[in-house]
């Protein structure tokens, strides 16, 4: 399976959630016991030689995809979600979205300074979210940060938010 074949198993629905939005459901990807596992392996091979110590998932689709490059890199796999969601001690930080302030958190001793990190997500659209969560781990310093996209919306221009100083890939542009 090739990557335009990857793209043929997301779904797209017009005006979801909000009238002029196109929605890429990357649900019938992952129902797709194919392009999963292509998926799965795309990111392996990106990242299978870049010492990943832990892979960060964001809530809640990032877990799915970021919980099996973990297993195949040989990584730790950690959450990163919004409040509440995590029992024991977490770091947060806010941000600015569209329509009004959200917070990511992980746990306090999720990420140390000898880790590598890989943060994944599903979709790069405006990068908010992910922006957020680098920052938090960032902080946490560890050795170094890349950062992971399934797919990245191109007409959003979403990877400019992150500047040059974070390394940057996905796997299908839209």
């Amino acid at each position: 399976m090739n990557k335009e074949e990857l793209v043929k198993t997301i779904r797209t629905i017009p005006d979801y959630p909000k009238k002029g939005i196109l929605f890429y459901d990357v649900t019938t990807l992952f129902k797709d016991p194919k392009a999963l596992h292509e998926a799965g392996e795309v990111l392996y091979q990106m990242y299978r030689d870049k010492g990943i110590t832990k892979v960060v998932g964001i809530e809640s689709r990032g877990f799915i995809l970021g919980a099996i490059l973990a297993e195949r890199l040989g990584a730790g796999f950690i959450m990163a979600r919004k409040p509440g969601k995590l029992p024991a001690v977490t770091i947060e930080v806010s941000y600015e979205k569209e329509y009004g302030t959200d917070t990511i958190q992980i746990h306090k001793d999720a990420i140390g300074e000898e880790d590598v990190v890989l943060l994944h997500d599903d979709l790069l659209a405006t990068g908010g979210t992910m922006k957020a969560a680098c920052q938090m781990v960032q902080s946490m310093r560890p050795r170094k940060v890349y950062v992971n996209f399934l797919i990245e919306l191109k007409a959003l221009e979403g990877r400019k938010v992150f500047g040059n100083d974070v390394e940057l890939d996905t796997v299908l542009a839209l």
